[in-house]
């Protein structure tokens, strides 16, 4: 039996505290797709048994406590939580070194692309915590605006192909790879962005000194 029906068949017999359940510990880095429970949450609603608005709310709810959670006990304990064996598995010397590396290229950016990044969205929350540099709102903003798009995505994509499982695993797929096409670009003009706004800065800087001398 594939994930999907099992957590239909799960969803169906606990409703929204199931999929906050399961929400919560996809956010600890147990590895059942996020975006997969999300569907499941949104085929039962359109099955009658919950309603679709209030999935997506426990939907969001769902997401942001286990990314809080994961955020707040890196922050809280530091360095001595990297000790746990569960936490060492998800994050590893080298990925730790990797993901602050990219938190001094992109900032907080990267705590926007990390909720579509399925296996590095809790190592890269906690290292958010860990490093004590982001506050908890900016955190909280970040990935709560990263949410409001994926979320809705899902649940509601549950919702209308309900009925119709070949048609809904087809775009399922389809909206796995338009995310990501939509992150690239996204990272793309973020990056010319900065290269426009780094020329003009040096540029500047350039004529400052000239009319200095001058």
């Amino acid at each position: 039996m594939d994930i999907l029906q099992v957590l239909i068949d799960f969803f169906t017999g606990y409703g929204y505290f199931a999929v906050f359940f399961v929400l919560l510990i996809c956010g600890f880095g147990v590895p059942i797709p996020e975006d997969i429970t999300l569907v499941a949450g949104g085929v039962i609603s359109g099955l009658g048994y919950t309603h679709v608005h209030t999935m997506f709310a426990v939907g969001m709810a769902g997401v942001l406590v286990g990314d809080a959670t994961m955020f707040t006990i890196g922050r809280v304990y530091g360095k001595s939580v990297l000790k746990l064996p569960f936490i060492a598995r998800a994050l590893t010397p080298e990925r730790f070194v990797a993901v602050q590396e990219k938190f001094e290229k992109y900032g907080v950016w990267v705590l926007f692309v990390a909720r579509f990044l399925p296996g590095l969205r809790s190592p890269i929350f906690l290292t958010a915590g860990l490093t004590r540099k982001v506050p908890f709102w900016r955190f909280l903003l970040m990935d709560g605006l990263a949410a409001l798009i994926s979320v809705p995505v899902w649940v509601y994509l549950g919702f209308f192909g309900a009925s119709n499982r070949d048609w809904l695993m087809t775009w399922v797929h389809r909206g796995q790879a338009g995310i990501l096409v939509l992150i690239g670009l996204g990272a793309v003009l973020a990056a010319s962005y900065w290269w426009i706004q780094r020329r003009r800065k040096a540029r500047a800087c350039e004529l400052r000194r000239v009319a200095g001398r001058e």
